[in-house]
């Protein structure tokens, strides 16, 4: 069972940067890696994703803003974003996944971006 620990998250002033952490108990190399986020009363949304041959792909509001890149020998996967807004805020969670059976998910690292 892979577990996955996020770290980085806190309170950023808007403009300000932020960079996420995800820490995998195993290898991910096999793992496509995904950040998405949650906030109250809403779904959870994707935000970033990086592929096993290491394509990046972002969800609109975040493109130009974030990076989503992997450390594989590290096990870990990393979000840094840049240019904060208020609407950003969201617990962010990290997914990393083969298929269905082989699909987890870290607990969550809150980032609030508040004057």
């Amino acid at each position: 069972q892979m577990r996955l620990v996020e770290s980085g998250g806190g309170l950023v002033q808007p403009g300000g940067s932020l960079t996420l952490s995800c820490a995998a108990s195993d290898s991910i190399f096999d793992y496509n890696a995904d950040w998405y986020r949650q906030t109250p009363g809403k779904e959870r949304e994707f935000v970033a994703r990086v592929t096993i041959s290491g394509t990046t792909s972002y969800t609109a509001s975040v493109k130009g803003r974030f990076t989503v890149h992997r450390h594989n020998a590290k096990r870990a996967v990393y979000l840094q974003m840049d240019n904060l807004k208020p609407e950003d805020t969201a617990v962010y969670y990290c997914n990393l996944h083969i298929d269905p059976r082989r699909d987890y998910w870290g607990q969550g690292t809150q980032v609030t971006v508040s004057s």
